[in-house]
């Protein structure tokens, strides 16, 4: 109970402060005759003197003491099953989360992303920091942690258990330092980030839910202390082949959909494709058949292609559609008895781009890395960030600190050893984005 007076009496103390720095940006802004201009990106330039700044170390102060508790949210996150598309016990865990940290106007939007806002001196800049909810893995998959020292062992509790944990961690940080920042900053857990979740979170938070209303947005996706920068697109498709089917012996001569399927899979298999910039194929996904003596009346499979590249992506999007089709008319060809036909849906469409190296973000981002002695490197990969920064919204994707390996394995891994300079890391540069 005095924890919970200490934090209430803390909060209404940050809340007095900020109402009467708004109350005061506004006079100043009428007597200059215009309205406040939203800030962007923190400039990076000087950043080592803004590591000085009494709230920033009063946000960090406490971070290192506190990954421990930190480490325990992570394990409980990832012991809430959250496979595609059932993410509602998750997210119901952590809209508690957020209220419990003071976060105003905390809701689950219609889609399922859990938001919650931290007010500023002012709304704009809107800053958004993101983590997504989802895993990989189907839902039945057991998700219970081990420990080993300071490795966590569980199907997804680096991607997005992590993320998740020092989306947490930076809204404490913060709270804790009773830090005011100057914009906004707006938290949320999102869904959909992972496999045929298509970004759905996403593409409805900038489309609908915060429509106009954000100015950056940082992602916390998995480990380490890397920063992607380019959105790496995909095209994911299921092509299903069906035809009229019948015994494997009594009606051999039909055309047959598994044959069908296997030679648009082969053709695909051989396709060449550029290093730079590079282009990907996988067939994740193959399914149909009745029986192993029965020709199959339906067949499908599941491609991902993808690249940084619009033009490359829309090169391999058609050469893949081609292959199809000529299996198709290499199948009903080869058998004179029935035929083939080919359904190509779309079900996945991740959208490429890329923030510049020489956006204030990105500097930013770097110049934070740097002034806290980590490593600083920027990356490409499938994210969030995908569809803000094909909007044109300075946006970048972050890991969370610590390391991993196994993801999207049932072997999946954390180490936590110095997982807390991650943590540090992100809540400085929010700290320095929200200006």
């Amino acid at each position: 109970m005095q924890d919970r007076a200490r934090a209430d009496k803390l909060w209404h103390r940050v809340a007095v402060l900020c109402a009467v720095a708004i109350a005061f940006g506004a006079v100043a802004a009428l007597t200059r005759g215009r309205e406040p201009r939203p800030l962007k990106e923190a400039a990076p330039d000087g950043f080592a003197l803004l590591l000085r700044d009494p709230a920033l170390q009063a946000a960090l102060a406490g971070i290192e003491a506190a990954e421990p508790a930190l480490l325990d949210d992570q394990v409980a996150f990832t012991e809430i099953p959250a496979p595609p598309f059932g993410e509602e016990a998750r997210a119901a865990r952590l809209k508690q989360v957020f209220e419990a940290l003071r976060l105003r106007n905390v809701r689950i939007d219609a889609v399922g992303n859990v938001i919650g806002e931290r007010p500023g001196l002012a709304p704009r800049p809107n800053l958004v920091v993101a983590a997504h909810l989802d895993t990989v893995f189907p839902e039945g998959t057991r998700v219970k942690v081990t420990r080993e020292g300071p490795v966590l062992r569980a199907p997804g509790i680096a991607d997005d258990g992590r993320g998740l944990a020092v989306l947490v961690g930076v809204a404490r940080a913060l709270e804790r330092g009773g830090v005011c920042t100057p914009g906004t900053i707006t938290f949320v857990a999102n869904v959909g980030e992972e496999g045929l979740g298509d970004l759905r979170g996403m593409k409805h938070l900038f489309g609908h839910e915060l429509h106009g209303r954000v100015d950056a947005f940082v992602s916390i996706d998995g480990t380490g202390h890397g920063i992607t920068n380019v959105a790496v697109g995909s095209r994911r498709y299921r092509v299903t082949f069906t035809g009229p089917g019948g015994h494997s012996f009594g009606a051999f001569g039909t055309v047959n959909p598994a044959h069908a399927l296997g030679r648009a899979v082969a053709a695909v298999a051989d396709f060449a494709v550029p290093h730079a910039p590079k282009v990907t194929f996988n067939v994740g996904r193959v399914g149909g058949g009745t029986s192993v003596n029965a020709i199959p009346e339906a067949t499908w499979f599941e491609i991902d292609l993808r690249s940084a590249d619009e033009a490359a992506l829309a090169s391999i999007d058609a050469r893949f559609k081609d292959a199809v089709e000529r299996a198709v008319r290499r199948e009903n060809a080869r058998w004179a008895a029935g035929r083939i036909d080919v359904a190509v849906e779309l079900v996945g469409n991740r959208p490429a781009g890329r923030t510049s190296e020489d956006s204030p973000i990105v500097k930013t981002a770097l110049a934070v890395s740097r002034a806290l002695g980590l490593p600083a490197s920027l990356g490409e990969g499938s994210t969030d960030a995908n569809v803000p920064i094909a909007l044109g919204i300075p946006a970048i994707t972050v890991g969370g600190g610590g390391h991993s390996s196994g993801a999207h394995t049932l072997a999946e891994s954390f180490d936590s050893t110095d997982s807390w300079k991650g943590t540090a890391r992100v809540t400085a540069l929010v700290f320095a984005l929200a200006r």
